[in-house]
């Protein structure tokens, strides 16, 4: 054996010389190898290279001498991102060496650090030389050898001292060591740690060209030692019948003396067993009593040692596992826009973790009845095509969900791994037809949503090393398919929502197409002349639209844009102007109050104020132009009930929109007429200005909603009744313009009686319509203000409405400006009258005069009685005008009304 030895060192010499020589011919050739490198090197080479950079820039590591063993299943692709990390699943199993991973291998972040398995934690202990430990007697020698391996924690390491140790202890020429795999009650065996080691071999040399040693559980040696759990002495071990000289035969070695013992943590199982083999002073003489004690004594501290090792090489591993779990979470959660790509990240991460030949990923989806909705299939050798990136995913699907080995895990939600396909009777054999591809082993597995429903199966097909996949394999690839589930629901989660997005702004453009009024009404509109103010009669408070036909309405609103110089200082294109005038008006349903003439009106009251009332000299030109346009737009597609009817019968709207349910409506709504080509008014203003209108624009909107005005009102009295009123900050006019738009919304209740009762039975009959509504579909008793059946309470209800509500913005605003005191007035006579017909009210009067009123063909000048009953749905009408939440009402027997 000597001989072979010296001969291999000399052999290793030349090829070493042949090396140095071959490394300086290419260092003064850097152009050739580089160009060598550039077309020759392979995945593997560039991750090495990495793999070097990063341990010798790390303190305290290493640098690890690794070989190139997977060169044949390198990934040679430098155009792709590809996520793969030179690890394998094999690293995992119990027993085997730890490999460093570089962190950043492909540029992207990794949770996967650099090991530093392979360096004990602790520092090391330097073992006295080999002469000194033998002038020790046999007292300090164990003493010695014991301190040698107690800090030891790296498997590899310890064992390999352990058996150095050993032939020290007992002048053996070689010793192994066998490890224990398997649970009690599971299929058990032994596998050589390491094999063959003297006290001169380095660990370096005893892990080259390794070959795994299995022996199963109670067969040879080795294996009765671990069954029966008793030392075994051996004179001569070809005269025992359990010797196997198979390895004598390889090795040209002869065995003689064996001497095994078991290797038992601190609770006496056996966890290994240790052998010696020949005497080296003597091969002829077997071990001896002596030796027993000495061996049996020293493996008792080394069995504890070696457990403790394992204990910390499993916590490793198991820190390594989470490492490569939340990588894989990483690259699955980075990855939630479309599922194709998610899978393919996913099918590169486990063939470079698992290392299989194929691995498949076959979708589920109820839609696709008899077969797998998507198959997306991945080869070892895909990784060296370039065509790979640019197929599409993912493959046509073909198979069937009820046939085979994935049908029938789709169908159970079991696990299954296969050593040999064609043994079982599950597998389909037409999958290998016409392929250059034979299935053997096979690891499927179910993929499932957050709920446990099977969404997929994926398959792992024949492992590269041509070996079966193994429970370790079972347990990561468990592990990745949890991840993949929820990463895959999660983006299939996406794409539903993206396309139900996409299917939304097509029905916005729809709408939008839809809610735009005609060109050519614009174009008809543009041509026609618009009277002037006073015709009509725009700048009195005391105005009604009742003689206006539509087009009269809609040339007043552009007389007002004209007179406020609006069209001209925004640059607003005329027949823009009119088209988008036109859409608003179409988007205004044809109910009873809450329509176009509505929003005009309120408009009209808006202008009075600015020109009549002199508030163009407080407010600037903005906050006129939002004003304007939030007067015509604050009511856009009402439907003629309030928010807490939205509320009750759980509309969309109110899903959508928690407070100010209608307002926020009529906001976006507003919005999309004003962002539709043909009707953006405000395209030409700067980007500060419209940012400005539009936030004002909002506010306006908003604040017609009661429950706002209820809640800022005070704020705003007290600003009015101090002496430092400023408006010149912003929070003050902002509290200005909300009273404003209040005191245009309910301006109604400001206008000659006649007007102001006929206005009160349009209120009147929308909200008996929704107080029927309320009776019929919800079957709730309304609001007094909404039930036919109490409209004679109407005018009492109106007294409370002015006095709660009206009245206090009235007075709050005519303080500011004395020419706005013709709205306060008007209020004021309103009151009375209402007094007096809820003082004198009649309900058999009111009905009389109803019908007397509807006789004389809607002449503005009723009697008595029939104005008793306008005043009645009057009543019912202003408190239910806008007023969505008028809760805060005080001590009134007014019901908030929206």
């Amino acid at each position: 054996m000597s001989g072979e030895g010296q001969t291999g060192r000399a052999g290793a010499s030349e090829r070493n010389e042949e090396y140095e020589r071959m490394e300086k011919w290419l260092d003064d050739h850097p152009e050739f190898t580089h160009d060598y490198f550039a077309r020759k090197a392979k995945r593997s080479m560039v991750d090495g290279w990495l793999l070097a950079q990063a341990l010798s820039h790390s303190p305290n590591l290493k640098q690890p001498e690794t070989s190139n063993s997977s060169g044949s299943n390198s990934r040679n692709n430098s155009g792709t991102n590809t996520p793969v990390r030179k690890i394998s699943a094999q690293e995992f199993d119990r027993g085997d060496t730890l490999n460093p991973i570089v962190s950043t291998v492909d540029g992207a972040r990794t949770f996967l650090g650099p090991s530093t398995s392979q360096t004990s934690v602790t520092n090391k202990l330097h073992r006295r030389p080999r002469t000194e430990l033998k002038t020790l007697d046999e007292k300090e020698l164990m003493y010695e050898l014991v301190i040698d391996i107690c800090n030891e924690l790296d498997v590899n390491s310890l064992c390999h001292k352990i058996l150095q140790n050993v032939c020290i202890l007992l002048n053996a020429d070689r010793c192994s060591l066998f490890l224990v795999h398997g649970r009690e009650g599971e299929e058990r065996f032994l596998e050589a740690k390491l094999f063959d080691v003297s006290a001169d071999t380095t660990l370096e040399e005893v892990c080259e060209n390794r070959e795994a040693i299995r022996i199963p559980w109670g067969t040879g040696i080795i294996g009765h030692v671990a069954q029966t759990g008793e030392l075994l002495n051996i004179p001569d071990a070809y005269k025992d019948p359990r010797f196997n000289n198979e390895i004598d035969l390889q090795m040209g070695y002869r065995t003689h003396s064996i001497l095994s013992t078991p290797i038992k943590d601190c609770e006496g199982v056996v966890i290994g067993v240790a052998q010696a083999i020949n005497r080296t002073n003597c091969k002829d003489e077997p071990f001896n009593l002596h030796d027993e004690k000495i061996f049996s004594n020293y493996m008792a501290f080394c069995g504890i040692g070696l457990k403790n090792a394992q204990l910390y090489e499993k916590s490793l591993l198991e820190n390594r596992r989470n490492q490569v779990l939340l990588d894989l979470a990483r690259v699955i959660f980075e990855e939630q826009n479309n599922v194709a790509n998610l899978i393919y990240k996913i099918m590169m991460h486990t063939q470079s973790l698992l290392q299989c030949q194929r691995c498949q990923v076959m979708l589920i989806d109820d839609l696709c009845k008899g077969i797998f909705s998507q198959v997306f299939d991945l080869e070892n050798t895909d990784f060296d095509n370039s065509d790979t990136f640019n197929r599409e995913w993912p493959a046509e699907p073909r198979f069937p969900i009820h046939i085979g080995i994935s049908g029938y895990v789709a169908a159970t939600g079991k696990i299954l791994n296969i050593a040999n396909a064609y043994e079982d009777k599950r597998f389909d054999p037409t999958v290998d037809i016409d392929r250059n591809f034979k299935t053997k082993a096979i690891l499927c597995m179910p993929i499932k949503n957050a709920q446990g429903k099977v969404i997929g199966v994926t398959q792992l097909i024949n492992k590269l090393d041509g070996s079966i996949f193994n429970k370790n394999d079972e347990n990561l690839f468990e592990a990745f398919a949890i991840f993949c589930g929820l990463g895959i629901n999660n983006t299939q989660t996406y794409e539903t929502l993206m396309k139900a997005m996409a299917k939304q702004r097509i029905s916005l453009e729809c709408l939008s197409y839809h809610a735009s009024a005609p060109a050519d009404e614009a174009r008809r509109l543009k041509t026609m002349v618009i009277p002037s103010t006073y015709s009509y009669n725009l700048l009195d408070f005391s105005f009604s639209d009742f003689g206006l036909d539509d087009d009269d309405t809609l040339k007043a609103s552009i007389r007002m844009f004209i007179d406020l110089n609006l069209l001209e200082r925004f640059r607003i294109n005329y027949e823009t102007f009119c088209r988008w005038l036109l859409s608003v008006k179409k988007n205004y349903r044809d109910v009873t109050y809450h329509n176009w003439r509505h929003a005009f009106n309120v408009a009209q009251t808006m202008f009075c104020m600015f020109k009549s009332g002199q508030m163009d000299n407080v407010l600037t030109e903005t906050e006129k132009l939002a004003l304007i346009i939030a007067c015509l737009c604050h009511d856009l597609d009402h439907r003629g009930t309030n928010n807490q009817f939205q509320i009750k019968t759980s509309s969309p709207l109110a899903d959508l929109y928690s407070t100010s349910t209608l307002e926020h409506h009529h906001f976006d709504q507003c919005i999309m007429i004003l962002s539709t080509k043909g009707n953006d008014i405000l395209c030409n203003i700067r980007q500060d200005e419209y940012e400005e209108v539009i936030q004002m624009l909002e506010n306006a909107i908003l604040a017609t909603d009661l429950a706002l005005y209820f809640k800022f009102r005070g704020e705003f009295f007290n600003l009015v009744r101090s002496s430092e009123t400023n408006w010149n900050r912003e929070r003050d006019r902002d509290l200005l313009r909300s009273m404003m738009m209040t005191a245009s919304d309910v301006s109604a209740i400001t206008k000659p009686w006649e007007v102001q009762l006929k206005v009160a039975d349009l209120i009147a009959s929308e909200f008996f319509e929704q107080g029927d509504l309320e009776k019929t579909q919800l079957n709730i008793k309304p609001a007094e203000m909404m039930d036919r059946d109490k409209k004679d309470r109407l005018p009492d209800m109106q007294v409370g409405f002015i006095d709660s509500i009206c009245l206090p913005v009235y007075q709050a605003i005519a303080e500011i400006s004395p020419r706005l005191e013709p709205l306060l007035d008007g209020c004021k006579k309103n009151r009375q009258n209402w007094q007096y017909v809820s003082q004198h009210n009649s309900k058999h009067v009111v009905d009389e005069n109803k019908r007397e009123n509807e006789s004389k063909d809607d002449s503005i000048h009723e009697n008595e009685g029939n104005i008793e009953e306008e005043i009645e749905n009057e009543n019912e009408n202003l408190q239910l005008m806008d007023i969505e939440s008028s809760e805060e009402a005080e001590n009134t027997d007014s019901v908030t009304i929206s």
